[in-house]
């Protein structure tokens, strides 16, 4: 596959996949499920750079500026390298005719950097083991990653029907 089609389908799949893990996203919320606020990943970023990997508590650690831009930024930078490694993976087979089981398994797989990486360094512990009720934050990030599976089906398939 040649460079720019590499990352135009990696963008593609990226952001389509991104957008509709936040339409799930926006669901939840609409039905009162608390949801990850994208300002706290950015603001675990923005310490991060400052050399500040662990936090007792992120909500507690001081805001930087601009952290809810950098969150979302990178919420969707961190869609498109997953969309990237998924199309490596995949290859060229996949992306003329997706199918459902390996964006499904591959998104399902992703969950483990938040459970294992970003959330215990947040504070929250390995696998929310940290936070009032483990088990369903463990499942709702389980969902919504396998939301993010769903859209990478979908995008590969828009772009495949598109050419």
């Amino acid at each position: 596959m040649h460079i720019t089609t590499f990352i135009d389908t990696s963008l593609a799949l990226g952001v389509g996949a991104t957008l509709v893990m936040d339409g799930w996203t926006l669901l939840l919320k609409r039905l009162g499920v608390r949801t990850l606020d994208y300002a706290l990943l950015g603001r675990w970023l923005g310490h991060l750079g400052r050399g500040r990997w662990r936090h007792a508590a992120i909500g507690k650690a001081p805001p930087i500026a601009w952290e809810r831009a950098l969150g979302w930024f990178a919420h969707y930078a961190i869609g498109i390298v997953f969309a990237a490694v998924f199309t490596l993976w995949a290859g060229a087979p996949w992306l003329a005719a997706p199918t459902l089981l390996p964006a499904l398994g591959f998104a399902l797989a992703t969950v483990l950097l938040p459970l294992l990486v970003m959330q215990p360094a947040m504070g929250a512990g390995v696998f929310a083991r940290r936070t009032p009720a483990p088990a369903r934050g463990c499942l709702r990030s389980l969902a919504t990653h396998g939301v993010f599976g769903l859209g990478l089906y979908g995008a590969g398939w828009a772009r495949a029907l598109m050419g």
